[in-house]
């Protein structure tokens, strides 16, 4: 049994019954007083709320209006299928460094590439010592393209999938890790480590995985999840090609091979997961990313409508595939609680977007009022009808895309009325901050729902206004149990108490550009 940061208590063998977004225990039995220390507090589901009359809205991402931002153009992304996109590969703001960086796919399932960004937008491929005068790191021996993997091969670094991540917490020399899986059928994975992200070492193998499996870090309990894909039937006897085991571990490398009963069946579609009526198939899920923001672990469904490559291969077209968003307050259990995807491709003809729609690792970077969800599309070559699915056009330029969402923005809970949280306490704060269109005020009530406070009114629109109460400082009820009452007049996103310096203590997802 683990307390965790927000009182949660996660059951020893949580693993042991498959992730249910309808049944979610802390959703079911919350604590009965929340710690809401870390981070802003998000409305992505009833977690914090007793009571209201608000409705919940669901929010939509803008696409950037000059996507893509990065496509295929040097002699190593462009020679055979035509590729430079992050399939999850990753995309963080370095805090430290001040810039962006990105890992990504250059050349289709053929290179591993480096690129650096000023602003987020405008990308720059450096030139590396690996491979002289281009941007490719973790070269290896012996690429055809007709060769799937050699999985026994520690210099045969060629990505199916890959996951980079920056770990702030880690020693210099393993500051950046990396996770990498070839092409072919039940493989093992690759991993390893990098004081710079460009020249890695410590390469080792993972236990065997299939394709398109990927990892993360979960900070609130300092956790690498696997994300492995599996083929077959789920804890209701049901059967899928694509599905999700986890395996998490405390140590990256010493984690990266796990025995039989230290990886377990996690997640899959459901019966809310509803067919494409145009194409028919039962969806699967494709992939799953995730990345811990402000209070949660934020995570991309990557859900598969189809068709299969039997009815994309002929046409040179690629899948249809959709980023939908969930959400955990425990690392293991996701909710979405809304099933419209917040990325999906066009399906048109001649767009850079038509289809095979990803997400990045890191997810998303806090860019000032905005989070910067990077996302992955594919145009598809009709006239590349080649019969190897590895030359075919339906895997043809992978690009990347930018999508802009308010900060906090995911869900908003809307109208003219109150809400009513939980019990809750918190530590070492000193100001009350809240994310709303309209107006809002907070009533501060005790434990038992006695009135003690209010605060001024805010008018206006802003992801960070501060809120005073007439009488009591934010520093006195430190520790103490208390409820909030929120009335609201318009739309509110999200609320948080901070520190001296303005800060509510939580995580960065892929970076927090200020």
């Amino acid at each position: 049994m683990e307390k965790l940061y927000n009182n949660i208590i996660l059951e020893d063998g949580f693993g042991a019954k498959q992730s249910d977004p309808s049944d979610i225990p802390y959703l079911k039995n919350p604590p009965e007083v929340i710690d809401i220390s870390v981070g802003r507090q998000l409305f992505v589901d009833d977690f914090l709320i007793e009571g209201t009359d608000l409705t919940t809205e669901y929010h939509s991402v803008k696409k950037f209006e000059e996507n893509p931002i990065f496509s295929p153009k040097t002699p190593w992304e462009t020679e055979g299928v035509a590729c430079a996109c992050p399939k999850s590969g990753g995309v963080f703001y370095d805090e430290d460094e001040k810039i962006f960086k990105m890992w990504y796919e250059g050349g289709w399932l053929h290179h591993l590439c480096y690129a650096t960004s000023k602003d987020g937008i405008h990308w720059d491929r450096p030139s590396l010592d690996l491979v002289e005068g281009t941007n490719i790191i973790l070269p290896y021996e012996g690429y055809t393209p007709e060769k799937e993997s050699d999985d026994e091969d520690e210099k045969y670094l060629r990505p199916d999938s890959t996951t980079f991540w920056i770990d702030y917490d880690a020693p210099k020399e393993e500051r950046y890790k990396f996770f990498l899986r070839n092409p072919g059928s039940l493989l093992y994975g690759f991993v390893g480590v990098s004081a710079d992200g460009i020249h890695f070492d410590k390469i080792q193998k993972t236990s065997r995985t299939r394709d398109r499996s990927t990892m993360f870090y979960n900070p609130f309990r300092k956790k690498w999840v696997y994300s492995i894909r599996q083929r077959g039937v789920d804890l209701l006897g049901k059967e899928y090609m694509r599905m999700r085991r986890y395996r998490e571990c405390d140590d990256y490398l010493a984690g990266a091979t796990w025995e039989d009963g230290e990886d377990f069946v996690w997640m899959s579609c459901d019966a809310l997961d509803l067919p494409d009526p145009k194409i028919g198939m039962e969806p699967q899920l494709y992939n799953v990313d995730a990345v811990g923001y402000e209070s949660i672990m934020l995570g991309m469904f990557q859900i598969m409508y189809g068709p299969e490559e039997s009815g994309t291969k002929p046409y040179g077209i690629p899948k249809v595939t959709e980023l939908m968003p969930m959400y955990s307050r425990d690392g293991y259990h996701f909710s979405r609680p809304s099933r419209k995807s917040l990325i999906a491709p066009t399906r048109e003809k001649e767009s850079w977007e038509r289809g095979y729609v990803q997400s990045v690792g890191g997810v998303a970077v806090i860019h000032g009022d905005e989070l910067w969800i990077y996302y992955v599309g594919f145009s598809g070559d009709e006239q590349n009808l080649d019969p190897d699915w590895i030359k075919n056009g339906m895997y043809h330029g992978g690009s990347l895309g930018l999508a802009k969402l308010r900060r906090d923005g995911f869900v908003s809970m809307n109208g003219k009325g109150s809400l009513l949280t939980r019990k809750m306490q918190f530590f070492g704060k000193e100001a009350l901050i809240v994310n709303a269109e309209g107006s809002v005020s907070v009533e501060l009530l005790d434990e038992n729902g006695a009135l003690l406070d209010r605060t001024n009114v805010f008018c206006g629109d802003s992801t960070c206004a501060e809120l005073r109460f007439e009488k009591t400082e934010i520093s006195e009820l430190n520790g103490k149990t208390i409820r909030l009452r929120f009335l609201v007049d318009g739309k509110l996103y999200a609320f948080g108490f901070a520190d001296g310096n303005g800060d509510c203590g939580g995580a960065h997802a892929a970076g927090l550009v200020e």
